[in-house]
């Protein structure tokens, strides 16, 4: 069973694990869709996904359990309330202790390599805040905390606004790194009005662990 991080009659938050896509990947496999019936925990209808996480990222998922509620978080999504906390292995040392990333991104793609975004002034804009926790083993563990939501936006800020990608991105670093993209959703809120906020937090998964760190 996937773990549940935040329950209640609208909301559902669980604990995403690495590598489970959310859709059913072309070539097959396991993925989060095959599993979505198991989340309904006695509602008649299956909880949507309201945001993304890339196939390696971990942790904090926000599912909603009803139409109303999917308007209701895709709203505060959109108008950028939700505050989304990401914990994330960077590789190398850095030398400021925290800082403020704005790059604009854009998606290209071609047939060698596929699609992947890149920073461009025409882009979409992106802000990312992000502060050094801890330095192990030549890796360094940042806080991220992104303002905007764009498709792989720590990822793209990571390597090129701090210059030190993710650790195992095999997109915009070196998949030799760690075992995955080392990326965490570690915490979730989502105000809601008239009534308290989601509130969900997601301990650093044992693979963090293996990288020589275990706590934030």
């Amino acid at each position: 069973m996937i773990p549940i991080l935040y329950e209640d009659g609208e909301a559902l938050v669980i604990d995403k694990p690495a590598r489970l896509p959310l859709e059913r990947p072309r070539a097959g496999g396991a993925s989060l869709a095959d599993r979505i019936s198991e989340l309904r925990l006695g509602f008649q209808r299956d909880p949507v996904p309201v945001h993304r996480l890339d196939t390696d990222t971990s942790g904090c998922l926000l599912l909603a359990r009803n139409p109303k509620a999917l308007k209701r978080f895709n709203k505060a999504f959109e108008d950028r309330v939700v505050e989304k906390r990401y914990l994330g292995i960077v590789e190398g040392t850095l030398n400021d202790s925290e800082g403020t990333i704005t790059l604009s991104l854009s998606k290209i793609s071609s047939a060698e390599a596929g699609w992947r975004m890149i920073p461009a002034k025409k882009g979409k804009p992106a802000t990312t805040h992000w502060r050094q926790i801890a330095s192990a083993g030549g890796l360094t563990l940042v806080e991220f905390r992104p303002e905007t939501g764009r498709t792989h936006q720590i990822r793209v800020h990571a390597a090129s606004g701090l210059g030190a990608p993710l650790a195992g991105d095999p997109v915009y670093g070196n998949r030799a790194t760690a075992p995955r993209t080392m990326l965490h959703a570690a915490g979730l809120v989502v105000p809601r009005e008239g009534k308290s906020p989601v509130v969900a937090l997601s301990p650093l998964p044992p693979d963090f662990a293996q990288l020589g760190f275990a706590h934030e």
